[in-house]
């Protein structure tokens, strides 16, 4: 993903229908630009829906990305179909929430900080101060939220004023142990992004590496999906397996669930970010 000065990602829904690439094609031609990338797809039965995503670049001295902004908008209204504009060079805003366990934090602070994670992180919010001393060195703002099944709404109602302070645009939850209520996920329909340690089978509950261990699983994964009001149940964005055997004691199990969880967040962050997702009903698409 380059993040050029005038390159620009256009993801686009609707029904599918003859004549919509040709139409985004001409408009985007009309104004100077032209497709670095394209990815189209569409689900086959007759009531089918079609799914594009686009990387332009546009020839500044001879358009501005506002008049493309512009003829989209009426292109969109004529043609009938939902879309998305970024600007690659723009930063999306980011917050992390966190637990005790730093993990998946450390991998998205680091991968941040290489430059891999296209985003600025205003803030990190956790309901225990362990991770402050680290998301401090790397110069961001950490605030301690504590959160209890009694204090639950204040502790909610103060992260989301912090968020909307700071035109958070991203949430990802880096293994922050809190049920959000749907008065929080409301706020940020598929902008939030949680990592689960969902195994096969799927061990529910404490210590689920313990339980893994019993049943000597061959299998352990983890699952990165955006939030919705069903708990663990949203679209998910990535998934990923490592093979275990009966060598591997709760411990070692619970070191390689980590390793993976870890990859498969900064993974779903990064296509996120990348503007590579596109959600549809309880399904993900992915470009």
């Amino acid at each position: 993903m380059h993040h050029h000065e005038n390159r620009a990602i256009l993801l686009v829904t609707c029904q599918d229908k003859p004549g919509i690439v040709a139409a985004i094609s001409t408009l985007l031609f009309n104004h100077h630009a032209n497709i670095v990338q394209s990815d189209q797809y569409s689900t086959d039965h007759e009531h089918g829906r079609f799914f594009m995503r686009i990387e332009f670049e546009w020839q500044k001295d001879q358009a501005h990305f506002r008049s493309i902004q512009q003829a989209l908008q009426s292109l969109a209204a004529t043609h009938d179909f939902t879309y998305k504009l970024e600007e690659a060079q723009r930063k999306k805003q980011m917050a992390i929430f966190v637990s005790k366990e730093n993990h998946c934090l450390s991998e998205l602070l680091w991968k941040w900080k290489a430059g891999e994670l296209y985003a600025d992180i205003p803030l990190v919010i956790s309901n225990h101060p362990d991770t402050q001393v680290e998301v401090e060195s790397y110069g961001i703002p950490f605030y301690h939220i504590p959160a209890t099944k009694e204090n639950r709404e204040e502790a909610e109602a103060a992260a989301i004023a912090l968020l909307k302070e700071h035109n958070i645009e991203l949430v990802v939850l880096a293994r922050y142990m809190q049920i959000l209520t749907s008065t929080f996920v409301s706020q940020f329909p598929q902008r939030i992004i949680n990592i689960h340690h969902s195994f096969l089978p799927a061990f529910i509950g404490a210590n689920p590496y313990a339980k893994a261990f019993e049943r000597g699983v061959k299998l352990i994964g983890a699952t990165a999906h955006y939030v919705t009001d069903d708990l663990d149940e949203g679209p998910i964005i990535e998934q990923d397996v490592i093979r275990v055997d009966h060598r591997h004691s709760a411990k070692d199990l619970r070191i390689v669930g980590r390793n993976i969880e870890r990859i498969a967040l900064a993974r779903a962050v990064q296509w996120h970010l990348d503007d590579r997702c596109i959600v549809h009903q309880n399904k993900t698409i992915l470009f």
